[in-house]
């Protein structure tokens, strides 16, 4: 299945634009991650220590995309 995602928990760490953030997962790495497009167009904002839901693809573990704050 190629087209196959990996959903996991991260939490943000830092603000480096208005769609763009650093977060640290579960086991120490550290990424970028960008807001989803329905994040985008709400605005969507994060604190530092906000843990999101984040969605990687199989093939660059350094880049995610931020589904929503997680429950």
């Amino acid at each position: 299945m190629p087209d196959a995602t990996i959903h996991t928990v991260g939490t943000i760490l830092e603000n480096l634009n208005p769609v763009l953030y650093r977060v640290s997962l579960s086991n120490g790495k550290i990424i970028l991650a960008h807001l989803s497009k329905p994040l985008t167009e709400a605005k969507a904002e994060f604190a530092e220590k906000d843990r999101v839901v984040l969605e990687l693809t199989p093939f660059d573990f350094d880049q995610a995309r931020i589904l929503r704050l997680e429950a």
